[in-house]
C-alpha cells in the first residue's frame, strides 16, 4: 500500500510541468519521505513482534509451570 501511495505520488511529480531541477528535488523529497515512514512502520512492527514473543515466552513459563505442579500432584497421589 505504501509502495502504491509513493508510485502515485512520483507519478503526479512526473506529468507535472517543472524544472528538471525542480522535479528532481521534488522526487527525492518524496522518496525520502517513503523511506522515512516505511523505517517508522518497520521500527513499530519490530517493537510489536518483540513484545508477541515475551508474551509468548512468558505464557509457555506459566504453562510450564503449571503441568510441573499437576506432574507433582499426581506422583505424589495428592488431589
Amino acid at each position: 500500500m505504501l509502495a502504491a501511495a509513493a508510485a502515485g505520488a512520483a507519478f503526479g511529480v512526473l506529468v507535472a510541468p517543472e524544472k528538471g531541477a525542480e522535479l528532481r528535488k521534488k522526487i527525492k523529497n518524496r522518496v525520502d519521505e517513503v523511506v522515512d515512514d516505511l523505517a517508522e512502520l518497520l521500527a513499530i512492527g519490530k517493537d510489536e513482534i518483540k513484545d508477541l514473543y515475551k508474551e509468548a515466552r512468558e505464557d509457555m513459563e506459566n504453562v510450564k509451570a503449571h503441568a510441573s505442579e499437576a506432574y507433582s500432584r499426581v506422583k505424589h497421589g495428592a488431589n
